[in-house]
């Protein structure tokens, strides 16, 4: 069981989620920053919205903290790098409102068309001003949507059934991809010069944080209108009210401000200003998915399983294929420190069959998850393994190798002298040590494993039999190999416990046996 802060309004389905799994949900509201340092201590998730400020103090003080779940899209208050250097993930929900924020988009461009809040305000304050409040019409107009991304996709879609012409600004998006989507692709400044309305999606980024000034908006047509309900920021909010107020563009609709909450900004004295409190993602809809998913994904990271939606594990989705390859891969990672008995300089990855068809970075993170956790006091995790690896001086190398002909699918890690292999085998898809060092096996991996070279004449497997049962070590797997034409043999043994150093010492002094290696997994 694990104790998770939860210091926002998430919904209670994704609360009871956890609480079901036997997980100890901690809610405490609005605390202020001095309050969240005193109470992530011991914690190992921490849930969060928009308003949690997670930034490097906290995160210094968290030192049980294993996750950070953003239940949402946005990761501004989140300080990403520091988390990562800890090792700690951070996950969001970044499909619970895309349509929310579409559908908002819509509204908020329909409303600044034909100028909807402004006519409901003068019309319940007793003036009847039909002719003042003349709007126009979508069909025909050009919106103008920068950044074709998921939410950027669905607006697009949406206008098109108004009968807009479709551009786009996305340096990330093909040319092709693009025309599938009945989008043309343009530069920044001429998509600003054609466009009727401009809608935003983007995430802020230093790039992106002032993109939409000054010196842009003199690009466009005094028809222009600014939809953003992306992130604040992104708009300089100071030069789009000077543009308006000069008569540059006509107007503007936005959801989200440069600082939050906030009462006061220039664009709140102009009329052909439309704005809303953040409510993108402010659907009942919206928010019962954020909150299970979210849970969700702080579920399989307190469960040491791989998370989809993790913002700072460099990997794709683990498919069905790939999946059970990680548990083997993070075993493989710690047998392997065991058996090379020093830190490699090159750790090569090597995926053969089936599995080598598919994106492997997810192999890699789980066999430095085993690899580093085995030698390390530090907590290990999807998210640090690589960093490990670089202040070690090891060179992690993904090997695509050539279809293996005794296995479907086989995974070998190699570095120095040293290499092992393991794969699944049996209609029970069982995991099994193949190979070692260049010797077959054909023995399901353990925590305590045992290496023995022994000279090939009768009488040295009894007599391993026999130590063995005299420390009352018993044998669940073993499996021996002979050398071709050395004379010897190897036993690979993976014993129920761990077995004492003594009888370790015993059995290297033993006759007929030359070498006793221990791994541990």
């Amino acid at each position: 069981m694990a104790r998770i802060l939860v210091t926002e309004e998430i919904a209670d389905g994704g609360l009871e989620r956890l609480r079901a799994a036997g997980h100890e949900v901690d809610v405490q509201l609005g605390l202020s920053a001095d309050e969240l340092r005193a109470a992530v201590p011991g914690a190992a998730a921490l849930i969060i919205r928009s308003a949690t400020q997670v930034d490097a103090d906290v995160l210094r003080v968290a030192t049980d903290l294993m996750v950070v779940g953003r239940a949402g899209i946005g990761l501004d208050n989140v300080d990403v790098a520091a988390a990562t250097t800890q090792g700690v993930m951070v996950v969001n929900a970044p499909q619970s409102n895309i349509v929310s924020a579409a559908e908002h988009t819509m509204a908020l461009l329909l409303a600044q068309a034909r100028n909807v809040p402004q006519a409901h305000t003068a019309l319940v304050a007793g003036r009847w001003e039909r002719s003042r409040w003349e709007g126009v019409e979508l069909v025909d107009k050009t919106l103008g949507v920068v950044g074709l991304g998921r939410i950027g996709k669905l607006v697009a879609d949406r206008a098109k059934a108004f009968g807009m012409r479709l551009a786009a600004y996305d340096p990330f998006v093909s040319d092709d991809r693009a025309r599938k989507m009945g989008v043309e692709l343009l530069p920044l400044d001429q998509l600003v010069a054609e466009s009727d309305f401009l809608s935003i999606h983007l995430p802020k980024t230093p790039e992106t944080l002032g993109l939409i000034n000054r010196d842009l908006l003199l690009k466009a047509k005094p028809t222009l209108r600014v939809i953003n309900v992306a992130r604040g920021g992104i708009v300089d909010e100071h030069d789009l009210a000077e543009c308006i107020r000069d008569g540059v563009i006509a107007g503007a609709a936005l959801d989200v401000f440069a600082t939050e909450p906030t009462t006061e900004s220039p664009l709140f004295e102009l009329e052909s200003v439309i704005v809303t409190p953040h409510l993108g993602a402010s659907t009942r809809e919206a928010q019962d998915k954020a909150g299970d998913t979210i849970a969700s994904m702080v579920e399989l990271a307190l469960s040491g399983d791989f998370v989809p939606f993790a913002v700072n594990v460099n990997a794709a989705e683990a498919n069905e294929t790939i999946r059970p390859f990680l548990p083997l891969a993070e075993r493989l990672g710690a047998l392997f420190v065991s058996l090379a008995g020093e830190l490699p300089p090159v750790l090569e990855i090597c995926t053969e069959g089936e599995i080598a068809g598919y994106d492997t970075r997810i192999l890699e993170l789980a066999v430095l998850k085993g690899f580093f956790g085995a030698i390390s006091d530090e907590p290990v995790t999807y998210v640090n393994g690589p960093q490990l690896a670089k202040q070690h001086g090891v060179e992690v190398r993904d090997v695509n190798c050539s279809t293996s002909a005794d296995y479907v699918n086989l995974l070998t890690l190699r570095g120095g002298e040293h290499s092992i292999s393991g794969t699944f085998t049996g209609p029970r898809h069982e995991q099994r040590i193949v190979n070692i060092d260049g010797t077959p096996f054909d023995v399901p991996p353990a925590d305590h494993m045992v290496v023995i070279s022994n000279d090939d004449r009768p009488g040295v497997i009894g007599t391993v039999g026999t130590l063995l049962g005299n420390a009352l070590v018993n044998i669940a797997d073993m499996d021996v190999s002979r050398v071709e034409g050395s004379g010897t043999a190897v036993m690979l043994i993976a014993p129920t416990a761990a077995i004492p150093a003594e009888t370790l010492e015993e059995l290297r002094n033993a006759p007929g046996i030359l070498e006793v290696s221990t791994l541990s997994g």
